[in-house]
């Protein structure tokens, strides 16, 4: 059996679902250092925020950059699989989807490093990291009372993170993600057999939901207390 069909028959395997967060929590603090603070040929958050700072001159539109940016990126496929690769979340799921994962992190914390936030904190990772959820997957994990807030209230709590907050909150997104294999690739069988139009289905599912993401953390990081951008 391949890896794709394995991985698939695991986003409808309940058992298989409470099984990968354990997987992805053991490497959660790795997966947020890579995505955030970057590694060679992968520049990190406060980087790519200073670089649309410096074009833009101008918050708002800093991050307006930084969203199309990684919504390019994230249609771009061949991108996504290699960079994938190197992050443990892809013990879990697929190197696409964990390099989905990846950029969709490193887009949430470079806008709250463009608003203020400080992303070197455990609470403002977690806040970045949750913002994959989506509006519509963090309502359901409140309802849920799978997670205590939103990403805003999270990233703008007093103190330390509890570790089992961050814990929680990494088992939430690992499931949504590891379910989201299945929709993907059910997508995807619509266009099976016609390699172009399959292949670009996929960059626009990607695109799409990388562009929902940035919308979303656009407006779970409003403007706080300016640090320096440095």
């Amino acid at each position: 059996m391949s890896f794709r069909r394995t991985v698939t028959n695991m986003a409808g395997n309940a058992a298989a679902r409470r099984a990968a967060p354990a997987i992805a929590s053991r490497g959660i603090r790795q997966f947020l250092t890579k995505a955030i603070d970057g590694f060679p040929g992968f520049p990190g958050a406060r980087e790519v925020g200073r670089k649309y700072l410096a074009k833009t001159h101008d918050i708002d539109g800093a991050v307006k950059g930084v969203i199309e940016q990684h919504v390019r990126l994230a249609g771009a496929q061949g991108f996504v699989t290699n960079i994938g690769g190197v992050v443990t979340l892809a013990a879990a799921i697929p190197a696409n989807l964990a390099g989905l994962a990846l950029l969709q992190v490193r887009m949430a914390a470079a806008i709250a490093h463009l608003r203020g936030y400080e992303v070197a904190e455990d609470r403002v990772r977690a806040a970045a990291l949750m913002t994959l959820l989506g509006e519509d997957g963090v309502r359901d994990a409140l309802k849920g009372k799978e997670v205590l807030g939103t990403p805003h209230d999270v990233a703008v709590g007093i103190g330390e993170i509890d570790p089992t907050v961050l814990e929680r909150i990494t088992t939430h997104v690992t499931q949504a993600l590891v379910t989201r294999v299945g929709g993907k690739y059910a997508t995807l069988a619509i266009a099976k057999g016609i390699p172009v139009i399959s292949g670009a289905v996929s960059a626009g599912v990607d695109a799409f939901g990388t562009y929902s993401v940035g919308r979303y953390a656009d407006r779970e990081f409003p403007p706080h207390i300016m640090i320096e951008r440095a």
